[in-house]
């Protein structure tokens, strides 16, 4: 592609050493620049690409675009902003895959992951094609495996790229996390959605985003995007509901589920034991029994958003029932490793995330028995969660023990003295420390019993851990099995 086709989707731009060259590639990133890209200066929170643009040229780019006039010597297009320039050209490069196929994006708090899952299901459970794009990584089918991610919402370039190789592999559905920070940083412009999902908002990213209601507002450019005869599915029990519900364009079929408000789908007689949850669904033409292998209520939500999508969709309720039943779990998403003691570990890593997976944990624990909880937090993330979710696992749990999580470039023991604060009283015989989260997980075993249930959250399905000066591999869920199976605990 030559790049003055690219410039076809600008609308206000400049020139600098003008040569209509041609492009091979799209690139942000100097050390993987390739010769024939075009190197894009993206100004993020800690680098300014404009700083490597020579780097990039020296490697072969061919062409820059860039918001201010660099003294070098190659074509260079001057935009206002290169974020949103960027997701323009990926579209273009790639011929605007997004316009081939039927692409559902799925936002909120918590629940992304699983409700991506569930909608993905249930197209195939239609005899539809579906690939999934999201935290875990992007996927072609539900038995294909995982291709790694970088992002929650992969960058315009890689976006775009997946979506035209999923178009031309004959896939004409795509189920997509869209993460507030792709929206807020323009990495899903250019991308048409035909319906979108929301899930939950709570408190998180408050570190990049400052405010609730700027985080609201990200959110809601994805329900901003949509245009008429598109759907949207909004959870009705959310206390955001009514702010998503008027700013939906004209014209979008709009539907909403719930267990407590008034709402199109609706649950009821919700059951909760160690095989997952019974529960009935209302909707418009009667009401029907769900038995899911997921467990917690916000497992009944999860299921419920997806049920809602797949209706929204034209798909006939039983075809939805059947492949909700037949879904077992979603990696590192209240993932039961052990049995006795029933060892689940779950990604909450939220405060809304962590008292629903303790409160789902709850229903299972039996009365004489002990609820644990281990967790940690982020190091470089929202600190204001780190007391509130000292205060819930203190609240919800029978004992905990405080850990490491990701800390990043934060001291470790400085992260665990602020949800220590958030601790009311420092129990030793129910609250402990332990910064190593690997000698922490071992530790489990001497203040547990084999009838009792433990929580091991924050890092659910990672397989790393990100300290200061380097990535280790790390799993929670291998950790536990060596503890609790080798003990003798079932799986």
């Amino acid at each position: 592609m030559y790049l003055k086709d690219l410039l076809k989707l600008l609308d206000d731009y400049k020139t600098e050493n003008f040569e209509n060259v041609d492009i091979t590639g799209i690139s942000y990133n100097s050390l993987t620049t390739k010769k024939g890209d075009i190197f894009i200066c993206i100004r993020g929170e800690a680098s300014d690409g404009h700083k490597y643009a020579q780097s990039a040229v020296d490697k072969g780019a061919s062409a820059l675009f860039c918001e201010e006039k660099l003294n070098i010597n190659v074509p260079q297009i001057i935009v206002n902003d290169t974020k949103r320039t960027m997701a323009n050209i990926a579209a273009a490069f790639y011929s605007e895959p997004s316009k081939d196929i039927n692409l559902i994006g799925v936002t909120g708090t918590n629940g992304k992951t699983t409700v991506t899952h569930l909608i993905q299901r249930i197209l195939e459970e239609n005899n539809e094609k579906c690939a999934l794009i999201g935290t875990l990584g992007y996927k072609l089918s539900s038995s294909d495996e995982y291709k790694e991610a970088k992002h929650t919402t992969p960058q315009p370039p890689e976006l775009q790229r997946d979506l035209r190789l999923m178009a031309d592999s004959g896939i004409n559905n795509v189920v997509m996390e869209v993460s507030s920070h792709s929206l807020e940083q323009k990495r899903v412009g250019c991308c048409q959605f035909n319906g979108a999902v929301f899930t939950n908002l709570t408190q998180d990213h408050l570190d990049y985003h400052i405010t609730m209601h700027n985080y609201f507002k990200a959110k809601a450019m994805l329900f901003e995007m949509l245009k008429e005869g598109d759907f949207a599915v909004i959870n009705a029990d959310d206390e955001y509901a009514k702010d998503f519900l008027n700013i939906i364009p004209k014209g979008v079929r709009t539907y909403t589920y719930g267990v407590k408000n008034k709402a199109d789908i609706k649950a009821e007689n919700i059951d909760f034991s160690i095989d997952g949850a019974k529960l009935t669904v209302e909707f418009n033409t009667g009401k029907e029994n769900l038995n899911l292998h997921l467990n917690g209520m916000f497992s009944v939500y999860n299921a419920l958003a997806a049920f809602t999508a797949g209706l929204a969709m034209g798909i006939d309720y039983k075809t939805i029932i059947k492949a909700l039943e037949n879904t077992k779990s979603v990696a590192g998403r209240f993932e039961i490793v052990s049995k006795k003691p029933l060892v689940i570990v779950d990604y909450a890593h939220t405060p809304d995330g962590l008292e629903n997976v303790l409160k789902a944990a709850r229903e299972l624990t039996p009365q004489t028995s002990k609820l644990i909880c281990l967790f940690g937090c982020g190091g470089d993330r929202d600190a204001t969660k780190r007391p509130k979710m000292g205060k819930i696992a203190d609240n919800l749990s029978d004992k905990v023990v405080v850990t490491s999580d990701n800390p990043r470039s934060e001291d470790p023991q400085l992260i665990i003295s602020d949800i220590m604060t958030g601790i009311k009283t420092v129990d030793t015989k129910r609250i402990f420390v332990e910064p190593d989260r690997r000698r922490a997980i071992q530790f489990l075993k001497t203040i547990s019993n084999p009838e009792d249930v433990i929580v091991i959250a924050g890092k659910g399905h990672e397989d790393y851990q990100i300290l200061k000066n380097e990535t280790i591999h790390f799993d929670d869920r291998e950790e536990a099995r060596k503890v609790f199976v080798e003990l003798g605990g079932r799986v």
